[in-house]
């Protein structure tokens, strides 16, 4: 037979004799055989973790405990452990850890920084690094050889569609709109406006639909809530000159809207009482990248006479809550 399978180009010479006594069965035996037969093969090694037959861990400097999940899984939840882990490619693994890390630093960093932090060797970093440079989804300065974001990434995040955000987190609208008895809206920053994608109403209530629809920022919880988190700078080109009144409560003086936008940073949720229309009143929570950025806004509202100051303060401390949740869901 090993002369056949030789003449065949599966072995390069005739294997070894197997031990008297082994196991023809034992996968150990059969690696060891397969090491001395076959020139490209090795012998396997493995973790503790994964030979004591623990879950794969998540994070990029345990990814590759991940992809070494356990062979010997064969029923139950190890075995879709062992699946998912065996699904998951280390060297991708990679590049998404330092992706993220690029993204998430407030300061370019440079490769030691970033192999440190995504637990990977340094050069490995580095390799990862110039591919992903070579596709322009990141920048490197020639100069202090630091890392930022490439234009490259532009495109891909331009391709992300508002209905992938909203199938991940309408369950926790869903949550939010039981707890507070009131419709919830979910808005995203559309060129210099917020434009609501997605709405949930609370059971047993009907409520008009906000949906597609771009409503004033200095006049509207969500509005101060996505303003209170923006530089100075992208502030001050985003709001007009003369605020718009829609109603006798509206604020039209610029200064006392900055003050406001204090308060909402200290306290992580805006509110808006009868300021856009007399007869609903509302409170909003910023949804923050890790830079700090808005990317996305919560809001709550109902009629104004089911909801004075001091529960409108309650909702928006639960918004807030939720939009925490939010962010965590999509780390």
């Amino acid at each position: 037979m090993a002369m056949q399978l030789a003449s065949e180009g599966c072995w390069s010479s005739p294997g070894p004799v197997r031990p008297a006594g082994a196991d023809p069965w034992s996968a150990r035996a059969d690696r060891t055989v397969a090491a001395k037969t076959h020139r490209y093969a090795a012998r396997v090694s493995r973790s503790e973790a994964s030979a004591a037959g623990l879950p794969p861990l998540a994070g990029a400097r345990r990814a590759s405990q991940a992809l070494d999940a356990p062979a010997a899984a064969t029923s139950g939840p190890r075995l879709a452990e062992a699946v998912a882990g065996y699904q998951r490619i280390q060297a991708v693994d990679r590049a998404v850890a330092l992706l993220k890390a690029v993204a998430d630093s407030t300061t370019p960093p440079n490769v030691l920084e970033l192999a440190h932090a995504c637990g990977i060797n340094r050069s490995t970093a580095w390799r990862i690094l110039r591919t992903l440079e070579h596709h322009g989804l990141v920048d490197r300065d020639t100069i202090t050889q630091r890392y930022t974001m490439g234009y490259g990434a532009i495109s891909i995040a331009a391709a992300v569609a508002d209905d992938a955000l909203v199938r991940r987190v309408r369950p926790l609208l869903e949550d939010l709109a039981v707890r507070t008895g009131e419709s919830v809206t979910l808005a995203v920053a559309k060129r210099f406006n917020l434009v609501y994608v997605d709405q949930v109403d609370p059971p047993n209530l009907m409520m008009p639909s906000w949906l597609g629809k771009s409503l004033p920022l200095h006049a509207t919880s969500g509005g101060k809530a996505f303003l209170a988190w923006l530089p100075a700078d992208e502030r001050a080109a985003i709001l007009p000159k003369d605020l718009q009144r829609y109603t006798d409560r509206t604020i039209v003086d610029l200064g006392r809207l900055n003050r406001e936008l204090d308060t909402v940073r200290q306290t992580g949720y805006a509110l808006c009482v009868r300021e856009y229309e007399e007869f609903s009143s509302g409170a909003s929570a910023a949804v923050l990248s890790s830079r700090q950025y808005p990317i996305a806004v919560i809001n709550v509202w109902g009629p104004a006479p089911r909801n004075p100051a001091k529960k409108l303060h309650e909702i928006g401390r639960e918004a807030a809550q939720t939009a925490q949740s939010i962010r965590a869901l999509l780390d």
